[in-house]
């Protein structure tokens, strides 16, 4: 809605009675929750739709936008058992459905939540292209007592590396504008090798591993996460002592 408009948000229970196909994805009958997004803006035509949930298909322009918000989330909401599906016409606005199947089972809280985090003092780069996620993670660790450093690009983070700056430990998004973050890290182990690397990324490590971009021996926190689990992360990331050949060794995904 470049100019303006109404974005409307609603929620219903609703039943499937019977199988439901969208998109080639299909929906067994059942109870869900109904989460409705619609707005009166330019719209889409049926090609766009045809690629919108591609990771890194965009129509935005360069620098605006990855083209992997879309693709996320269709990716969450299938994985939970759901649908997404979407309704547009040029100038005519978009609504988007999400479908996620209803339960009546209690959710228990998590005893990994509730374990304390130590603090920490280490020095520790941020390097993050959206801005307010970017803004959250120094937030949290300089409130346990990290030194923080923060940049919005890995060009950015290595002049910052560059000018003799001794960071513990660089956490880095996978996927940004002009160098990704596992390019990002190859850099800074041939410069600095002793530096930890953390990688965080809404792909799971599982696409990434198919994709190359990440390899066993990293280090990876998987977008969406939570204040504690970040917390800890870190925490273990920045603890951990690199292998006598400057490399650190394997950690495995949070939990």
């Amino acid at each position: 809605m470049p100019q303006g408009g109404k974005l409307t948000i609603s929620t219903a229970n609703v039943t499937m009675d019977e199988v439901s196909n969208f998109r080639d994805r299909v929906m067994q009958p059942g109870r869900y929750v109904l989460l409705a997004v619609s707005d009166n803006g330019i719209g889409m035509s049926a090609e766009t739709q045809q690629h919108l949930f591609e990771p890194f298909f965009t129509t935005k322009g360069v620098g605006k936008g990855t083209g992997l918000g879309l693709a996320t989330s269709y990716g969450i909401v299938c994985q939970s058992g759901g649908d997404i599906r979407v309704y547009s016409e040029p100038n005519s606005g978009t609504t988007f459905k999400i479908y996620l199947p209803l339960t009546d089972e209690q959710v228990a809280l998590s005893a990994v939540e509730e374990t304390v985090v130590p603090d920490g003092t280490e020095s520790v780069l941020i390097v993050e292209d959206d801005p307010a996620l970017r803004n959250l993670a120094c937030s949290l660790l300089r409130q346990r007592g990290y030194q923080v450093r923060e940049s919005a690009d890995a060009l950015e983070a290595l002049r910052l590396i560059g000018k003799d700056s001794r960071f513990d430990l660089v956490i880095s998004d996978v996927v940004m504008p002009h160098m990704n973050g596992k390019d990002l890290c190859d850099q800074i182990k041939r410069r600095v090798p002793q530096t930890r690397v953390l990688l965080m990324s809404g792909y799971t490590d599982d696409a990434l591993v198919q994709h190359g971009v990440l390899t066993n021996e990293l280090a990876f926190l998987e977008k969406p996460f939570s204040p504690g689990r970040f917390a800890r992360k870190v925490r273990e990331s920045a603890g951990r002592t690199p292998d006598r050949n400057g490399s650190s060794p394997k950690l495995v995904k949070a939990a």
